[in-house]
């Protein structure tokens, strides 16, 4: 068979994906704290028709003859550039001005935590700080943050300190502050939905609880958390529908190398009649 064939088809199916990773990309256009993903190509092996020959003092070197055998998707890379900032004014909406992600757990003693970038937190019944999802979310000690009775409002700093203020409006520091973990290579987190990131190996995260520190911390990095604030999704819509129509013509003009391939195969079976 025609080695067009197959490289064809390998076209189509890394154009279907990156039209997979742009559909996605922009079905979470208002996705709080999402990070958009792009897809890499890379050749596949090529296959040898002749080696290379080299030059003596009669005759010149001669180059090797190659023959690509069509394309694969190197990577799928999350883009960790900050979204755009959008104003709430809700004291519990909170945007990480930098790097960080803020730790989040399913349980109370925080043993397994996860990841986000989305700051839309909010009060339970029983006074703790916790994400849409009812996901404790931890202090820069690794444990869960309450709000002591008597506390009628609260505010919190940018180092992420939670300033309390009591019934006769005194405003006094906790010395609770929220959690900011900052990640060697973010792009190496696993997504595992609802905009939470789970810790790898190639992250260089082996316990989350153990990386948790504090916001605006200049030792470790960690960007300031801004009250009242969100961070929208950093994808860029101009950006995708331009990428869509590249993956579009892209998956045309492999889907016709399949189709000229089939019809000098037709050429060829219909040489004997």
């Amino acid at each position: 068979m025609l080695r067009s064939l197959y490289s064809g088809i390998s076209g189509m199916r890394g154009f279907q994906t990156k039209l997979d990773v742009i559909g996605n990309n922009i079905a979470n256009v208002n996705t709080v704290g999402f990070k958009a993903g792009r897809v890499m190509f890379k050749d596949i092996l090529s296959q040898n028709i002749s080696g290379v020959t080299a030059p003596t003092d009669e005759n010149g070197g001669v180059n090797a003859k190659q023959i690509g055998l069509g394309v694969t998707i190197a990577s799928i890379d999350t883009i960790h550039t900050p979204g755009s900032a959008m104003t709430t004014n809700v004291p519990t909406d909170l945007r990480i001005d930098g790097d960080g992600f803020f730790a989040v757990s399913p349980n109370a003693d925080g043993e397994v935590a996860y990841l986000t970038r989305a700051g839309n937190f909010t009060l339970d019944a029983n006074r703790n700080l916790v994400n849409a999802d009812g996901m404790f979310v931890l202090d820069s000690d690794g444990g869960i943050i309450t709000l002591e009775e008597g506390v009628t409002s609260f505010s919190i700093s940018q180092d992420g300190e939670i300033i309390a203020v009591d019934e006769d409006g005194n405003a006094e520091g906790t010395d609770i502050r929220i959690g900011v973990v900052v990640v060697t290579n973010p792009s190496g987190l696993e997504k595992v939905g609802g905009n939470l990131y789970r810790g790898t190996t190639n992250a260089d995260l082996e316990a989350i609880i153990d990386l948790i520190g504090e916001a605006n911390d200049p030792e470790t990095g960690s960007g300031s958390i801004i009250s009242g604030q969100l961070e929208m999704s950093n994808v860029d819509l101009t950006n995708e529908f331009t990428e869509m129509i590249v993956a579009q013509r892209g998956f045309q003009a492999n889907s016709r190398i399949i189709t000229t391939s089939d019809e000098v195969l037709q050429e060829v079976v219909n040489l004997k009649r």
